[in-house]
Order: C-alpha cells, then sequence, then structure tokens
C-alpha cells in the first residue's frame, strides 16, 4: 500500500523525468513505469502539460557557428569528404516532405473514424494553473502547479535559498484585495503536494499570486506572514 510520502515521492520522479533530471537507471525505470502503467503514463502527461509552458519563457539561444564543424569531426567527416546518401540535403528535404504527408494523411483519417470523440477546439478552457515563485532578481526558487479539479498543489523546488536552522517556508495564497491564506509549510529544498480545500481552490485565478515566507519552525504562530517574503509569483493558466 502507497504512503502519501510514496505518492509524493513518485509525483518528483515524473516531474524529474520531464524535467531531464534523472540519471539512466532512473530514467529508464520511469520509461518502463509509463510503458507499463498507465497511471504513470497518466502523470508524465499531466507534468509535460504543466512544465512545458514554463519554456516558453526561456529565450532562444543560437548554437555557436562551430558547432556543426564539430559534428562533422567528431563523426570522422572531413569537411571535403564528398556528401553520401545520409547526408544528401535533397534526401532529408524529399524525407521531410514525406512524412509530412504521411502525417497529415493519418490526422484525416484519425479525425474521420466514425465513433471518435470530437477534438478539443481551441476555445476548451485551461483546467491546469502554474506559477513560476521566484525573488526578487527573478530567479525561480519554486514551481507550482494546480489541478482545481483535483483540488492538489505540487510544489517543486528549482533554486531555493538555504534556510538558518529553526527557519521554515510556507507557502501562501494571496488573492486579490485580501489578506494571504496560509497553504501549508514545505522543505525548501523538496517538493510537497497539498491538498487544497474547495474553499481555497475557489480564490485561486490570474488575480491571485502565491508567495513563500520564512517562519519559525512549524509555521507562522499567527495565521499570517511574520518572516521574511523570499519570493513571490502570479497565477496564471497553464
Amino acid at each position: 500500500m502507497n504512503t502519501s510520502t510514496d505518492n509524493d515521492k513518485d509525483h518528483l520522479r515524473y516531474a524529474e523525468y520531464v524535467l531531464g533530471l534523472l540519471d539512466a537507471d532512473a530514467r529508464a525505470a520511469v520509461a518502463r513505469e509509463v510503458a507499463e502503467q498507465p497511471e504513470a503514463a497518466a502523470a508524465v502527461g499531466r507534468w509535460q502539460a504543466w512544465l512545458n509552458p514554463l519554456a516558453v519563457e526561456l529565450p532562444a539561444v543560437a548554437p555557436p557557428a562551430a558547432a556543426w564543424e564539430g559534428i562533422r569531426s567528431r563523426l570522422g567527416l572531413g569537411a571535403q569528404a564528398r556528401p553520401g546518401l545520409w547526408e544528401s540535403l535533397a534526401l532529408w528535404r524529399w524525407l521531410g516532405v514525406g512524412a509530412t504527408a504521411v502525417a497529415a494523411c493519418l490526422l484525416v483519417l484519425t479525425l474521420t473514424r466514425p465513433g471518435l470523440p470530437a477534438p478539443p477546439t481551441a476555445t476548451t478552457p485551461a483546467v491546469l494553473m502554474v506559477s513560476t515563485i521566484a525573488r526578487d532578481d527573478g530567479v525561480a526558487s519554486w514551481t507550482a502547479t494546480m489541478d482545481p479539479e483535483r483540488g492538489e498543489l505540487l510544489l517543486v523546488p528549482a533554486t531555493p535559498e538555504p534556510l538558518a536552522s529553526g527557519r521554515d517556508t510556507e507557502l501562501w495564497l494571496i488573492p486579490e484585495g485580501a489578506p494571504p491564506i496560509a497553504v501549508g509549510v514545505f522543505p525548501a529544498a523538496q517538493g510537497k503536494r497539498f491538498a487544497l480545500p474547495r474553499a481555497l481552490v475557489d480564490r485561486l485565478g490570474p488575480t491571485a499570486a502565491l508567495a513563500v515566507s520564512v517562519e519559525p519552525a512549524g509555521g507562522s504562530p499567527t495565521g499570517q506572514p511574520t518572516g521574511p517574503v523570499i519570493a513571490k509569483g502570479a497565477i496564471r493558466a497553464a
């Protein structure tokens, strides 16, 4: 029987799998779970939906001009070597066009197959919400994904700051024009899954924000932040 802690660790493994943080053995183990267990495949799919939008915020980086020549050199392809069949630009263009045509045919067959539900439209509302909880200098300390339907919030560390002994980090929901609402205490360098009561789920949305404060061990004694707020971030639809 899995405990809550076991489930949290599984959630984090799937997040690390999507982020590419696992070593080869751990990644292979998760890949087997995805192939054999529908629950694991669904969990990884949810993480991809939650985390992929964060990559949109990253600026594009052009590779160095010498990168291609370095690849050719390591593969033993001299600059004067005559291009073979698999280096033919015309061949790859032909294969690309062919693959696109095949994909288009498969898409048409899939969409026209009787008995299948209609694909979602662009107006389908997003269910999941995300927040990048960052320091004042813009560096992300944690990322949060929220599933209002299931009443869950999953917090994953990015680059959290170390805490002094006897201090804890506490997560807060800050609705627009209202005082902060305590979500819960969590280990700064570890992820945690929070169960959200319906009253708190109803306060989520683009006008609200998440924040993290440093509190005495066990959390704020007053029900409001008493220590410094070290990171905050707006909530948006994924």
